[in-house]
This record gives C-alpha cells, sequence and structure tokens, in this order.
C-alpha cells in the first residue's frame, strides 16, 4: 500500500493531467450539444480524421487506430483517439506531441484511450 501511494505522489501530475483531458473533452461535448459538432454519428470521415490515422498508425507502438475529430464554429474543439498501442504512456505522449503539432491545438482537447481487444 505504501509504495502504491508512493507511486501515486511521484505520477500525480500524470494522472491529473489525464483526468483533465478526459473532464474537458466530456464538458465541451456537453456545452456544445450535437447540433454544430461534425462528423456526425454514421457519417464519412473527414480528410482531418483520414490523415490523422494515417499519421499516427505509422508510429512506432501505435498499431490499429480511429480517429474522431470534433468541429464547433470551423474550429476544432476536441480529438478522441482510441488505438491498439494507447496503454503505454510513451506512446499516449508519442501520440498527444503528434496532434498537438499536425493540427496546431493544445494538448487539453485531445484524449487518448486504448482500443479492446
Amino acid at each position: 500500500m505504501k509504495s502504491f501511494l508512493q507511486t501515486l505522489k511521484r505520477n500525480y501530475k500524470i494522472i491529473a493531467a489525464v483526468l483533465l483531458v478526459v473532464v474537458l473533452i466530456i464538458a465541451v461535448w456537453f456545452l456544445n450539444g450535437t447540433e454544430d459538432e461534425s462528423p456526425s454519428a454514421g457519417a464519412a470521415k473527414s480528410d482531418t480524421e483520414l490523415r490523422l490515422c494515417t499519421l499516427l498508425s505509422s508510429i512506432d507502438g501505435v498499431g490499429e487506430t480511429e480517429v474522431m475529430v470534433y468541429e464547433s464554429d470551423g474550429q476544432i474543439s476536441g480529438v478522441v483517439i482510441v488505438c491498439s498501442g494507447g496503454n503505454s504512456i510513451m506512446v499516449r505522449n508519442d501520440i498527444l506531441n503528434a496532434v498537438s503539432t499536425a493540427l496546431n491545438i493544445e494538448k487539453n482537447i485531445i484524449a487518448i484511450y486504448a482500443m479492446t481487444e
């Protein structure tokens, strides 16, 4: 138990950042509603989503990738990435940096999850 608490104390910034991202994505989703968001359910993938899938799946360790980019009033309001390598903190960090740079967006609107097997 003591080592678990020490691990939490050492990694509290990473844990807090991940929780913040999840909360912000949920908040953006609820505040914007679904009327202005793109893509709508069942819509074809946008060019941005296709290009991101290609880019991310070429990064070592990422593997199979699904991407959804949410836009509101012509601006990206959130990005959700689900990938095979999403369990690795290093892969998540690489994805976060790549998406933030590629789309010129803040990292706090990017959510990354592990794909079920």
